[in-house]
């Protein structure tokens, strides 16, 4: 029986051999002297595969159509040095438990947010995040998603994406130092999020599940059109596959499906469910945990049930909000956040419901029994949720880029 190398032997064989055979490094001057890298094609020998992280990496270069693969620029240390000003204190505008985010600026002006993933994070969990974040995102092209410009493989691991100046949702919709934000530009962002979240589930070459849909993840361009961001935990869901099982179970609580949260079970559902509790938070401006540990969905099911939905609405807009598209988001929200992964709706039906102004209540209407059931499914997961730890909460979420927020220099 083959002795097991160590674990510094096979984290060195990553770096070196896995990284490498996911970039060329076959850097080429351009006129505006910028660096070019391209994908290296992966070599086919069966003896330098070692396991999950080859096979992930495989994953990332492997295109169905060779004419759409990716080429990102391969930044060298020393750009994103220069761009960030050495990494300075004053250029950190998001920090969480796996990267930090800086404010870099590019020679030509261009602002750009450099993602740094932290040595706080074990080698193997650092890369495997890495190895995630760029091969869900590299191929992806939609103006809700958020494009990766380019990666640094020198010194370190980093992502380098276009600097979102307004920052995130949450920041806007919950600092109260900021003006309230209005309701068109509310029903701006949840209308183009949902367009991305379903790009992401239909719209590329393969199905992407999120994983962490939440306010702090979607980030603002200057015109408040937003993009998701942070695809730390996403995974790729084949078409042959009805779903996956997953442990141990990450994401951020508040916005876990029940059938995530208690067995692991992840598809488009999953995301459906924290796109319906982000509605909510968009709607009252409630946070999706309140100070007593409350969930946003178990304290809005009720309301929404008994139809009291001018309840929902956050007293800050001062009765200024579309009454009609009040109604079809409540009601889509409401559809959402079902505790049965059956009776809510894809995306695409979410999109649908919120584009029309007559609610089809016949054709979304649940069997009694089965409302009864998913209720108490519902409130099944609300008594998990109490009895975890508040420090297991914080350990198994993503706050990567909660606090990016606009920064002048």
């Amino acid at each position: 029986m083959k002795q097991r190398e160590p674990a510094s032997e096979v984290m060195r064989y990553i770096r070196t051999n896995s990284l490498k055979r996911l970039f060329w490094l076959r850097r080429r001057r351009s006129l505006d002297g910028d660096v070019e890298c391209q994908k290296a094609a992966v070599s086919e020998n069966p003896e330098r595969r070692k396991g999950r992280f080859d096979n992930a990496i495989d994953a990332v270069v492997a295109a169905e159509d060779p004419q759409k693969r990716p080429i990102w620029k391969c930044f060298s240390y020393e750009e994103i040095y220069v761009a960030t000003e050495g990494f300075r204190s004053e250029r950190l505008v998001g920090k969480g438990g796996y990267a930090e985010v800086y404010k870099g600026v590019l020679p030509n002006g261009e602002e750009i947010a450099v993602k740094r993933l932290t040595r706080a994070l074990n080698e193997e969990r650092k890369v495997k995040e890495f190895l995630t974040e760029i091969g869900t995102i590299g191929h992806v092209s939609h103006p809700n998603v958020l494009s990766l410009l380019g990666c640094c493989i020198d010194n370190g691991l980093y992502l380098i994406f276009l600097f979102s100046s307004r920052g995130s949702v949450a920041s806007l919709l919950h600092d109260e130092k900021m003006p309230t934000m209005d309701w068109n530009t509310r029903y701006k962002i949840v209308m183009g999020t949902a367009s991305g979240l379903h790009y992401l589930h239909k719209g590329c070459q393969r199905r992407i599940i999120h994983r962490d849909i939440k306010s702090s993840n979607i980030l603002l361009t200057s015109d408040f059109e937003p993009q998701i961001s942070d695809f730390g935990l996403a995974k790729w869901l084949p078409s042959q596959w009805t779903h996956h099982s997953i442990a141990p179970i990450e994401g951020t609580f508040g916005h876990l499906a029940p059938e995530y949260f208690m067995h692991g079970i992840v598809d488009e559902k999953t995301d459906v469910f924290a796109f319906g509790v982000f509605l909510l938070e968009m709607i009252s401006g409630r946070k999706p945990v309140d100070g007593s540990h409350q969930s946003l969905h178990s304290w809005a099911k009720p309301i929404l049930q008994q139809c009291g939905i001018e309840r929902l609405v956050d007293p800050r807009l001062e009765g200024a909000y579309d009454v009609v598209q009040l109604r079809t988001l409540a009601f889509a929200a409401s559809l959402c956040i079902r505790a049965s992964a059956r009776w809510r709706p894809t995306m695409n039906e979410v999109l649908e419901v919120m584009e029309e102004e007559k609610i089809d209540l016949e054709r979304w209407s649940m069997p009694e029994e089965e409302e009864e059931e998913d209720q108490d499914e519902l409130w099944g997961l609300e008594d998990l949720e109490c009895e975890c730890d508040s420090s297991f909460s914080s350990s198994i979420s993503q706050e990567d880029w909660a606090s990016i927020e606009s920064c002048q220099n």
